[in-house]
C-alpha cells in the first residue's frame, strides 16, 4: 500500500476554504480581500493573554515573516513558508509521486501542505513558549487564577497555535475568493507599516525614533541642529544619522530597479494556429520567477538563527564557542551561527563605526560574502524550484500554450518542439533573475531602508505591488469583457 492510500483519509478531510462554483465578480473580490486583511490588522495587535513581553526571536526577520511580537500572530507566515520548502525539496526530489493534474492528488497535496503547517507551528511555537523564554509566562496571572505555570505556558501556545491556523485559512481565503495572494499582501502590509513609520513618526511615541520627513521639517526650521553640511561630521549626520539620506536614497533606488527589472522581457511571438492574422506574444520576464522565492532563502535563515537562539538559552555557557557566542541581547557575536547571520544595516559591516562591535575587517567582510554567497547560490536555486513546482517551466509552458490554440511560427505545432524553444530563456531567466533579486536584497540591508526594514522585505513589497497591479488590471479587463474571461480561464 502506498502512503497516498493510508494517508489519504486524513489529508483529504483536512479543513479547507471551499471555492467559488462561479465567477466572483470584481467588486467582491475585493471586499474579501480588504475584509481579510483589516482581519489581519486587528490580529496583528492582539496581545497574547498571559505572556510578558520577551525579545523577538525573529528579529530582522519578522517583517518578512509577517505577524507581530507578543500578538496571537507571533509565528506568522513562518510556518506556511516553511512548510512550503518542505514541499517543495520532496516535490523537487520526486518523492512525493503526486500529479497536480489529477484532482485527487491535488487534493492530496494541499491537505499535506496544511498538516505540515500544523507541525510547523508545533516545532516552532513549542520551543518558543518552552524552551527559549521567548514568550515569557507571566507568573503573577498564574499565582492569581492558583494554577501551575505551566498552564499559563500551554494557554500561550494555543493562541500562537490558533494565530498560525487563521493566518493559514486567511491565506486560502484570499487565494480562492480575493485577489492576489495572502501571503504576498500580508507581507506589503507589515512592510507598509513601517515604511509609513519611517517617514512620519514622531518621536517619543511608542518609543519611535523620528521619521524622515519629520526630522527634515525639524532641520528646516532649526529645531534640530546638524551643524555644517560641508563638514565631515555634518555629512555624516545628514547621510547616516537624523537625516538618513541613504536609506532615502537605497529605498527609491530599489523601488525603481525592481520595477524597471518587472518591466524587462523577452517576448517570444505567437500565432494562431486556426485564426489567421491571429497573433500574440509571450512575455519571459527577467524576474520570471518573481521575487517570492527570496522568501524561502530568508526563511532558513531565519530558522537557523532561531536555533541558534534556542541552543544558547539551553545550553548557556556550554554552547562550543565555535558554535556561537551571543552577547546579553542575545545576538551572536562570533563562532558559526554569526558568520550565517545576515547584514540588517549599515553600522554592522562599517568596521570603523561602533556598531560593528570589537570584530576585524576580515570577520565582518566573511560575513558579508557568506551572506552574499547565500543569497545568491539560494535566489537560483529555489527559483528553479519555484518555476518547475508552479507550472512555469518549459514543459507545462508549452502545453499551456498550445492548450490555447497558439504556436510559435516557424516551428511545427508540437509540445517537444515549442518545450525545446523555451528552454532557450526560461531557466537562465529564472537564475538570473533569482541571482539579480538576491544581490539587491544584500545591498539593501547594507545600505539601509526607510524605517528599518531588510532589503528583502523591501524587494517582496514592490515585486508583490506591482503584480498585484497587473492582476487587478487583468480582472477589470476581464470584468468589462466577458470573452476574455473565457479564453484565460
Amino acid at each position: 500500500m502506498s502512503w497516498k492510500e493510508t494517508a489519504a483519509p486524513v489529508l483529504t478531510r483536512m479543513p479547507s476554504v471551499r471555492r467559488p462554483e462561479k465567477h466572483v465578480p470584481f467588486r467582491r473580490k475585493l471586499a474579501w480581500t480588504a475584509g481579510t486583511l483589516v482581519l489581519y490588522f486587528f490580529l496583528s495587535n492582539v496581545i497574547l493573554f498571559g505572556a510578558n513581553q520577551g525579545s523577538d526571536v525573529f528579529g530582522q526577520f519578522r517583517s518578512i515573516l509577517a505577524g507581530g511580537q507578543g500578538t496571537i500572530l507571533q509565528l506568522g507566515i513562518g510556518p506556511i513558508v516553511t512548510a512550503s520548502i518542505v514541499l517543495q525539496l520532496l516535490g523537487g526530489a520526486n518523492l512525493l509521486g503526486l500529479d497536480t493534474d489529477d484532482p485527487r492528488d491535488q487534493a492530496l497535496y494541499q491537505g499535506l501542505q496544511k498538516f505540515l503547517v500544523l507541525v510547523m507551528i508545533c516545532l516552532t511555537g513549542l520551543p518558543m513558549v518552552f524552551a527559549g523564554g521567548f514568550l515569557p509566562a507571566d507568573p503573577q496571572l498564574a499565582q492569581a487564577l492558583g494554577v501551575p505555570l505551566s498552564v499559563i505556558k500551554w494557554l500561550i501556545f494555543f493562541q500562537i497555535a490558533v494565530g498560525g491556523v487563521l493566518i493559514l485559512f486567511m491565506d486560502e481565503v484570499i487565494s480562492k475568493w480575493g485577489v492576489g495572494s495572502g501571503v504576498g499582501l500580508f507581507i506589503v502590509a507589515g512592510v507598509s507599516q513601517k515604511l509609513v513609520g519611517g517617514l512620519i513618526a514622531i518621536p517619543g511615541v511608542a518609543g519611535q525614533q523620528t521619521g524622515i520627513l519629520t526630522a527634515w521639517i525639524e532641520i528646516l526650521l532649526g529645531d534640530l541642529p546638524v551643524g555644517s553640511p560641508f563638514t565631515a561630521a555634518g555629512m555624516q549626520t545628514l547621510v547616516f544619522g537624523v537625516g538618513n539620506l541613504l536609506p532615502l536614497f537605497t529605498t527609491l533606488l530599489i523601488f525603481g530597479i525592481v520595477v524597471y527589472a518587472e518591466s524587462v522581457r523577452v517576448e517570444i511571438p505567437l500565432s494562431h494556429a486556426r485564426v489567421k492574422g491571429a497573433r500574440g506574444k509571450f512575455p519571459v520576464k527577467l524576474i520570471y520567477a518573481s521575487v517570492l522565492p527570496m522568501i524561502f532563502v530568508r526563511a532558513i535563515q531565519s530558522n537557523i538563527q532561531f536555533l541558534g537562539r534556542i541552543l544558547s538559552s539551553q545550553l548557556g555557557d556550554g554552547l562550543p564557542e565555535w558554535l556561537g557566542v551571543y552577547n546579553s541581547n542575545g545576538q551572536p557575536v562570533d563562532g558559526l551561527f554569526y558568520y550565517l547571520n545576515p547584514i540588517h544595516s549599515p553600522r554592522q559591516w562599517m568596521w570603523w563605526s561602533a556598531g560593528a562591535g570589537a570584530h576585524h575587517p576580515w570577520q565582518i567582510m566573511l560575513r558579508v560574502f557568506i551572506d552574499l554567497v547565500f543569497m545568491l547560490a539560494g535566489g537560483a536555486i529555489f527559483s528553479i524550484f519555484w518555476v518547475e513546482t508552479a507550472d512555469m517551466g518549459p514543459e507545462a509552458t508549452a502545453q499551456q500554450i498550445l492548450n490555447s490554440g497558439m504556436q510559435i511560427p516557424g516551428f511545427r505545432q508540437n509540445p517537444q518542439v515549442m518545450e525545446k524553444v523555451l528552454e532557450r530563456y526560461i531557466p537562465q531567466l529564472a537564475v538570473l533573475g533569482g541571482v539579480l533579486v538576491g544581490l539587491l536584497a544584500v545591498l539593501a540591508n547594507m545600505l539601509g531602508t526607510i524605517g528599518g526594514v531588510s532589503g528583502t522585505s523591501l524587494l517582496l513589497t514592490v515585486s508583490i505591488t506591482y503584480k498585484l497591479y497587473e492582476e487587478i488590471a487583468e480582472e477589470q479587463l476581464m470584468e468589462m469583457h466577458p470573452m476574455m474571461r473565457q479564453l484565460f480561464g
